[in-house]
C-alpha cells in the first residue's frame, strides 16, 4: 500500500527585496503511513508551517510534489482537501455560532445533509465531551472548548489524514492530556497524523517518527529512539538543539 502522505522534493521560495529570493522550504522529502503519527519538529521560521500549507492546499508549491491520500495537491485539490482535517492554534472560531451550528455548518461544505450529518456530529460532540457546551457562542468558550470545536470541525467528514500545527498551544494540562489521548485513538484508528510542536514532552509521548527541520531544510528524520542513539543523545530537548545547531553528527561519523 502506498503512503497516506508522499512529500516528494518540496520547495517553497517567495521574492525578497534584500536576498532576491528567500527559500522558505528547501528540497523537503518524508512520508506518512496509514495508523502512524509523524512529529514535524523545528524551531519559529524552520519552514514547518509554510509545509503543512502545502499540504492543505493553503499554498501552492515552488517545485516538487505532495499527494495526500493518493492525490496530487496541485491537481486535485479538491480531494484533498476532502482527505485532510486541518487543526490549528490559529483555527477561527466563529464568535456569534454555537459549537453546534459551526461543526454542523463545515459538515454541510463536505457535503452532508439531514440525518447522516446529525448522527455524525451526536458521535463527535460524544466523544470530544462538547454536549455540555454544544449550544455555547464561540464568544464565551474557553480556549480549551474552542480547540476542541477546532476538532470537530476536523473530524466531521472523517478524512484519513489529519494535521495538527501547534493544536496544543495554550491548553492547560488537563485538556492537553485529553487533546494527546484524542490523537492516539486516532492513530489506534489507522489515522494518518501529522503532529507539529515546540513541546518535546509531547513529542515523547505521541510521535513514532519524527523529522527536525532547520531553515527549512530537514536536518534528520526517522523514529526518536534510534536517532537518539544514532547521534548519542537521549535528552529529546539536547537532541533537537544540536540539530537545529548544525552540533550533531551520527556517532559512526563523528569517531571516524
Amino acid at each position: 500500500m502506498r503512503p497516506m502522505v508522499e512529500v516528494h522534493q518540496l520547495t517553497k521560495s517567495y521574492p525578497d527585496a534584500y536576498l532576491g529570493t528567500y527559500m522558505a522550504v528547501r528540497n523537503i522529502s518524508f512520508q506518512v503511513e496509514a495508523g502512524e503519527i509523524f512529529g514535524l519538529l523545528g524551531p519559529n521560521g524552520a519552514g514547518k508551517t509554510t509545509a503543512l500549507r502545502i499540504l492543505s492546499t493553503v499554498l501552492k508549491p515552488s517545485s516538487g510534489q505532495v499527494r495526500i491520500n493518493g492525490f496530487d495537491c496541485l491537481t486535485h485539490a479538491s480531494q484533498v482537501r476532502h482527505s485532510l482535517g486541518f487543526v490549528s492554534v490559529n483555527t477561527a472560531i466563529y464568535e456569534r455560532m454555537t459549537a453546534w451550528e459551526m461543526v454542523e455548518y463545515f459538515g454541510r461544505l463536505h457535503g452532508f445533509r439531514g440525518r447522516e450529518l446529525t448522527r455524525r456530529m451526536e458521535t463527535i460532540f460524544e466523544r470530544l465531551q462538547m454536549l455540555e457546551f454544544r449550544d455555547l457562542l464561540g464568544g464565551k468558550m474557553s480556549t480549551g472548548m474552542r480547540q476542541k470545536v477546532s476538532i470537530a470541525r476536523a473530524l466531521i467528514h472523517d478524512p484519513p489524514v489529519l494535521i495538527f500545527d501547534e493544536a496544543s498551544s495554550g491548553l492547560d494540562v488537563m485538556v492537553n492530556r485529553s487533546l494527546q489521548e484524542i490523537i492516539r485513538q486516532l492513530r489506534d484508528e489507522g489515522k494518518s497524523i501529522i503532529y507539529s510542536t515546540h513541546v518535546m514532552r509531547e513529542v515523547e509521548r505521541l510521535c513514532d517518527r519524527v523529522a527536525v527541520m532547520s531553515q527549512g531544510r530537514i536536518v534528520a528524520e526517522g523514529p526518536l529512539n534510534q536517532l537518539q542513539k544514532a547521534y548519542a543523545i537521549d535528552d529529546l530537548e539536547d537532541l533537537f538543539l544540536a540539530l537545529i545547531q548544525g552540533r550533531a553528527a551520527p556517532e559512526e561519523l563523528a569517531t571516524a
